[in-house]
C-alpha cells in the first residue's frame, strides 16, 4: 500500500508542459478580464496532464487508515478507521477524468474528491448524480457537486476514568451529520463548503467533543497552480489538518465532534519534495445554539513542514510548529503556555514489513516553568501475503513523558495536542501522556471488505510522580504520586465491514483490567463496546 501510496504522490508532482509559442500568443491578446475567466474556467493547457493524473488517484479510492494504531488497506467508506494525512492534494490540481471510465468515490476527506468523471458519457451512473456533478459555463472542470456523510455510533462504557471520577455506567447514541457543497471553478480555483450537526442522544456526561448543533465545519478557498518546476497550493479558511498517522496532529475523527481550524495553509511540490507552512487559531466549539463556533482567540498552532519521498524504503517528514495557550493548567503549572514543538517521522515498507516511527521533543514555558518533554510513537508488521486472509502480525510500542519531579521548576508532562481518539481504542481508556504503552496484535482480511483485528495493549506510566491519563488528557483521580508504574492491559477486538462503496459499518469491544495500584484507590475494570454505521454520499 505505501508503495502504490508513493506512486500516486509521484504521479501527481509531474510539472505541467509549457504552453506552445502559439498558446502564449492567444493568451496574450486576451484582455485582463477574459484572461481571468480563462484562468477560472481552466483553459490554461497545463490542465490537460493533471486531469489523467487525478482520474486515477480518485479512481483508486483507498486511504492509509489506523485501526487501533494498525495500518489496514480498507476502501474509503469502510469506517471511520481511514485516516486523512498531510496529504491535501485537493481536487483543483486535477480536472475532468475524461479518458477514465472509473467512477469517483466517496473520500475521508470530502474534500479532495472529483466529481468531474461523471462528464464522461462510459462512466456508471446512478441515481442523484445530477447533484453529485452539476456543469458550470459550460466547462466539465467547473462543477459543484452535493454530498452528506451521516454516521450512527451506539456506545457503551461502564467505568469512565476507572469509575474515579464523577462519570459512571453509561450507554448513548451518538449522532453525526454532514453536509458539503464543493464548488470547482475550474481545474486551478475550489471553493468548499461544509456543515455539521452532532448530538448525543442519551449521554449523561456531554462535552464540547460530544454535541455541536448546526455550525459551519468547514469553508475555505483553495488555489492550486503550477510554479516553475513544481506546483504551488493555497487554502485561505476554516478547514481540517491533519499530519501522518495523526497521533498528535488530526482531525478527531473518534469523537462526535471534529477539529477544525481557521488557518492560512500554504505548500509547493516539486519532485520528491514537499514544503508546507501553516498559521491556524483552532475552531473552538460551543454547544449553546446554532452557528456559534468561533476562532478560539486563546489558542495558536502554526509551523513549518518538510517531506521527502523514497528516502531508502521510506518517507521522511519533519515539522516544526508553535503551540500558544492562555491558561493553561497542569498537576504542576498552570498559567499561559508557549510550547515549541519538533517532529520527525519515518516510515515505509520493505518486502512485507512496514513501519512508522515518530518522535517528538517539546520545550517554551507554561507560566514561570520551563517544559522539558517528550514522545515517541512506533508500529511495525508483518503481512503474510500469500496466506489466506492475509494475516499481519503487529507490534505497537509508545511511551510519552510525565512531570518526573514536580515543584522542581520545569514540566514534564507531554502535550499530545490534537490527538486522534483511534491511535490506542475507540474507549478513550488510554491517554498520550505519562505512559509506555505497548501491544501486540493480529489483522485477518477474510474478504476484501472486511477486516478483523486483535489485540493486547500493556500500559504503565513512564512515572509515578505524575497522573494516569485518559484520552484528551483527562487525569485518572489520585493516582498522581501514587502507586506502582503498572496502569494495567486491555484486550480490543475490532470488526470492519464496507458493506457497500456507501455504506460501512464497524464493532469495537474494549476490556481494560486495572493493576492493583489503581484498585487501591478504588478503581474498577472497564468495558466499552461500540457499534457504528455510517452512510457517505
Amino acid at each position: 500500500m505505501a508503495d502504490k501510496a508513493r506512486a500516486i504522490r509521484a504521479l501527481l508532482t509531474v510539472g505541467p508542459r509549457r504552453p506552445r509559442s502559439s498558446e502564449r500568443a492567444a493568451r496574450a491578446r486576451l484582455g485582463r478580464g477574459a484572461a481571468l475567466g480563462a484562468w477560472l474556467l481552466g483553459k490554461r493547457p497545463a490542465a490537460s496532464l493533471k486531469a489523467s493524473l487525478s482520474a486515477r488517484l480518485t479512481a483508486a479510492g483507498l486511504t492509509v487508515g489506523l485501526t487501533a494504531g494498525l495500518t489496514v488497506s480498507l476502501p474509503a467508506m469502510a469506517a471511520d478507521t481511514a485516516l486523512g494525512s498531510a496529504d491535501d492534494t485537493a481536487a483543483v490540481s486535477a480536472p475532468a477524468a475524461s479518458t477514465s471510465c472509473a467512477r469517483p468515490t466517496v473520500m475521508f476527506n470530502r474534500w479532495q474528491e472529483n466529481w468531474s468523471a461523471l462528464a464522461n458519457p462510459c462512466v456508471p451512473k446512478r441515481p442523484f448524480d445530477s447533484l453529485k456533478y452539476i456543469p458550470l459555463f459550460g466547462n466539465p472542470d467547473a462543477y459543484v457537486s452535493l454530498g452528506v456523510v451521516l454516521r450512527e455510533r451506539l456506545e457503551m462504557n461502564d467505568a469512565p476514568l476507572f469509575g474515579l471520577g464523577a462519570g459512571h455506567d453509561d450507554t448513548y447514541l451518538l449522532q453525526r451529520l454532514e453536509v458539503h457543497a464543493d464548488v470547482h471553478l475550474g481545474p486551478h480555483v475550489q471553493i468548499f463548503t461544509q456543515f455539521e450537526d452532532a448530538r448525543p442522544y442519551g449521554k449523561d456526561n456531554v462535552t464540547t467533543v460530544d454535541k455541536n448543533p448546526l455550525d459551519l465545519r468547514q469553508a475555505f478557498v483553495a488555489i492550486v497552480e503550477p510554479l516553475g518546476p513544481g506546483v504551488v497550493k493555497f487554502r485561505l479558511g476554516r478547514q481540517e489538518m491533519a499530519f501522518d498517522l495523526q497521533r498528535f496532529i488530526s482531525v478527531r475523527d473518534g469523537p462526535n465532534v471534529r477539529q477544525a481550524f481557521d488557518a492560512i495553509w500554504a505548500d509547493y511540490e516539486t519532485g520528491l519534495w514537499r514544503w508546507i507552512a501553516y498559521a491556524t487559531q483552532p475552531v473552538q466549539y460551543r454547544d449553546n445554539s446554532d452557528f456559534d463556533d468561533v476562532s478560539n482567540r486563546h489558542l495558536t498552532f502554526s509551523g513549518v513542514r518538510v517531506e521527502r519521498k523514497a528516502v531508502g524504503p521510506g518517507d521522511v517528514s519533519a515539522y516544526y510548529s508553535r503551540y500558544n495557550r492562555s491558561n493553561a493548567r497542569f498537576l504542576d503549572a498552570t498559567g499561559d503556555e508557549h510550547r515549541d514543538v519538533f517532529d520527525a517521522r519515518y516510515s515505509g515498507t520493505l518486502n512485507h514489513v512496514d513501519w512508522d516511527i515518530e518522535t517528538m521533543y517539546q520545550s517554551g514555558h507554561v507560566g514561570t516553568k520551563t517544559i522539558g518533554a517528550w514522545a515517541v510513537g512506533s508500529l511495525a508488521g508483518y503481512t503474510f501475503a500469500s496466506t489466506p486472509w492475509t494475516p499481519r502480525v503487529g507490534i505497537q510500542v509508545d511511551a510519552a513523558s510525565g512531570d518526573t519531579h514536580p515543584g522542581d521548576g520545569r514540566v514534564g508532562t507531554f502535550n499530545p495536542l490534537f490527538p486522534n481518539g483511534y491511535y490506542f481504542a475507540l474507549a478513550g481508556y488510554t491517554g498520550y501522556t505519562n505512559l509506555i504503552h505497548v501491544k501486540p496484535s493480529l489483522i485477518v482480511k477474510p474478504t476484501s471488505k472486511l477486516s478483523l483485528l486483535a489485540g493486547v495493549g500493556l500500559q504503565w506510566r513512564e512515572t509515578t510522580a505524575d497522573a494516569v491519563y485518559q484520552q484528551g488528557s483527562a487525569v485518572v483521580p489520585g493516582t498522581a504520586g501514587h502507586g506502582s508504574r503498572w496502569t494495567g492491559f486491555y484486550t480490543q477486538l475490532r470488526a470492519d465491514w464496507a458493506v457497500t462503496a456507501n455504506l460501512a459499518a464497524a464493532l469495537e469491544a474494549v476490556h481494560f483490567q486495572v493493576g492493583p495500584s489503581l484498585r487501591e484507590l478504588g478503581a474498577r475494570n472497564a468495558d466499552y463496546i461500540g457499534a457504528e454505521l455510517k452512510f457517505g454520499w
